[in-house]
């Protein structure tokens, strides 16, 4: 796994080889990054950012790297929150707060935003669930709960997935991206 941008530009780590998780690929990594960056998101504006089933922790130490303050990475797996805090040790990097969770616990928690962002919502929360997840389909609604959102206004919510989801009826959806196998869907 590596950083493709940014202040760890480069850095790279072994990810265990018995790790469920796969990490984001650098090509739909890339393409991701590219649009957040031309169309969503300022990263010079040190945007504060969630990451939700973060796995390896690639794509939070991506947004760590270009710049994201906060950056609260939630995982529900102990082995690989070890790995995580690992990673985080070695960064030294303040701003980086691995979460041990199970994420549907973590976003009903009146103390999430409170604990890890001073109070504040978040401008970008990012989520790649596992792609059999059989309430993957609801996790946008996780994410836009009637009168408790996680999301500042202007705020974007990109959810990784399988081909076999369609997110166009959301209501909040705005666009779908794909890049080989990978499938991310944007929601505003």
């Amino acid at each position: 796994m590596r950083v493709i941008a940014g202040k760890y530009k480069g850095k790279r780590w072994d990810v265990p080889h018995t790790f469920k998780a796969r990490p984001t690929t650098d090509f739909a990594k890339e393409g991701l990054f590219n649009i957040l960056h031309n169309v969503y998101i300022d990263f010079d504006e040190h945007p504060s950012a969630l990451d939700l089933f973060c796995g390896t922790g690639s794509i939070s130490l991506e947004l760590l790297s270009r710049g994201c303050c906060p950056v609260v990475s939630v995982e529900k797996d102990f082995k690989h929150y070890q790995y995580l805090r690992r990673i985080s040790a070695d960064l030294n990097d303040p701003n980086w707060h691995p979460v041990m969770a199970d994420v549907f616990k973590f976003l009903k928690s009146p103390a999430v935003n409170g604990k890890w962002s001073d109070g504040k919502l978040y401008d970008l929360i990012f989520a790649d669930p596992p792609y059999a997840l059989e309430n993957l389909k609801d996790i946008p609604d996780y994410i836009f709960q009637e009168g408790r959102t996680l999301l500042n206004l202007e705020g974007i919510f990109v959810l990784e997935h399988g081909r076999n989801y369609d997110f166009s009826s959301h209501p909040h959806y705005v666009e779908h991206r794909n890049y080989g196998s990978v499938n991310f869907s944007f929601f505003q």
